[in-house]
């Protein structure tokens, strides 16, 4: 029996489906599930309901996991769409190749970082994740069609950052980018407030730069937090310790405000006024919360909920509204993050904009639905738009007016799935399909 009903979540856990879930293993098998209808997910590390489809059929592609091609020496490879980033990095890195744009979990498919046109620690040098595809392979309705930047373009940009919904993403070719070996040489200075951050931010030359901010600091202080900055060397590191994992929904006081104030003090300080200077392994970086399994479940049976956003560079200062609002607020968790973006977006619903970027989680509360409810409405005066990665809470109109080119990536969504048999939770709640 190819379809298995069973109950499943989004990272957040906030939001739940339960429906029919098939895991094909070879091409075949995965045409013919795709003439059945269902969207496609990989390892739902979206925290909302971006890859939900409560009541209907999904296709699980983590097991479309294999290496089609690699070529050592332009650093070109082909891939099923369900091997994950982390997997691609541990395997080419010590040959001398990382992929161009890593996100912040190893475990996302190379499905997933394509429908959400992911960014990574270096997007102000290196753009976003689409931008290094140089060829994707759709299922549509069983019928295999070949996109790139340069044949069925519009298709193309559709499908990058188009949240799965121009067809079953089976294959890509990816241009990687050389690396000098598997470590990292960091960097990491503190920031005694919200301008000192900005500043830093703003005047990295390194590869890699990103910033952990306090989100619960108020005053002189609010905006300070730790700004670390990297790039990709060679050397040796001792064996790498199994993970840990979190066995079972942490009690609600975990995350309580003085135990989230108490920690984001102790990790501020854990850096001293002059630096520190360290060498970690690529995933001790990139993918940091990697190293604890199920680590969600630390917000408890509830769940969580993440807020992030970008705004322009000019509207910096609507940002550090937003902060203030937040840490007043006292609902922020340990886990926020600042960084500084460029340009670089391959699809018409791609988040990236130049400008600034704040996540921060948020344990699944009333008082929290509220407040991200309010920064939606500002993120939207500040003429800024919302990572739809993340979401959970939006509302579609303001959705669609932050993405202008929304129109065009509908248009293209219904003329590959005009049955509509691609849609999920998120595209329904948002009403992403609809032009009006």
């Amino acid at each position: 029996m190819s379809w298995k009903i069973i109950d499943y979540t989004g990272w957040g856990r906030v939001l739940r489906a339960s429906g029919a879930m098939a895991r094909p293993e070879r091409a075949r098998k995965l045409a013919d599930l795709t003439k059945e209808g269902g969207p496609a997910v990989g390892n739902r590390r979206s925290y909302g309901d971006a890859s939900l489809n409560n009541d209907g059929r999904a296709i699980d592609m983590t097991r479309m996991n294999r290496i089609i091609g690699f070529d050592a020496e332009t650093g070109q490879v082909t891939v099923e769409a369900g091997i994950t980033i982390g997997e691609l990095a541990h395997i080419f890195a010590p040959q001398g190749w990382i992929p161009a744009v890593l996100p912040g979990t190893g475990f996302a498919t190379v499905g997933g970082c394509i429908a959400q046109d992911v960014h990574g620690k270096n997007h102000h040098n290196t753009g976003s994740f689409g931008q290094h595809v140089l060829s994707v392979t759709l299922i549509q309705n069983g019928k295999r069609v070949v996109a790139t930047p340069k044949k069925n373009v519009a298709l193309f940009r559709a499908t990058m950052g188009g949240i799965g919904q121009t067809g079953v993403i089976a294959e890509a070719t990816l241009q990687m980018k050389p690396c000098p070996g598997d470590v990292m040489m960091v960097t990491e200075q503190r920031a005694e407030n919200w301008e000192r951050h900005i500043s830093l931010l703003d005047a990295s030359t390194a590869e890699y730069c990103v910033g952990w901010i306090d989100a619960t600091a108020q005053g002189a202080a609010l905006g300070r937090g730790i700004v670390e900055e990297a790039e990709l060397a060679k050397g040796l590191l001792p064996k790498a310790k199994s993970p840990r994992s979190v066995p079972r929904d942490a009690p609600n006081w975990a995350l309580s405000g003085p135990v989230v104030r108490g920690f984001n003090a102790t990790y501020y300080r854990r850096v001293p006024t002059s630096g520190k200077s360290s060498v970690k392994r690529i995933d001790d970086f990139f993918f940091p919360l990697d190293k604890i399994h199920d680590w969600n479940r630390l917000y408890g049976k509830r769940g969580f909920y993440q807020f992030q956003n970008v705004v322009p560079l000019s509207e910096v200062g609507a940002l550090k509204g937003m902060l203030d609002r937040i840490a007043g607020a006292g609902l922020a968790s340990p886990l926020a993050v600042l960084k500084r973006m460029g340009d670089g977006r391959a699809g018409h619903m791609s988040f990236p904009m130049e400008g600034y970027t704040l996540a921060v989680d948020f344990p699944a509360r009333d008082a929290a639905r509220d407040l991200i409810a309010e920064l939606e409405k500002m993120t939207a005066q500040a003429n800024g738009r919302l990572y739809l990665a993340k979401d959970a809470l939006a509302t579609g109109d303001a959705i669609k007016a932050m993405y202008p080119e929304h129109g065009d990536w509908a248009a293209i969504a219904d003329k590959s799935d005009p049955e509509r048999s691609l849609e999920t939770d998120m595209t329904r709640r948002l009403g992403l399909r609809n032009t009006g």
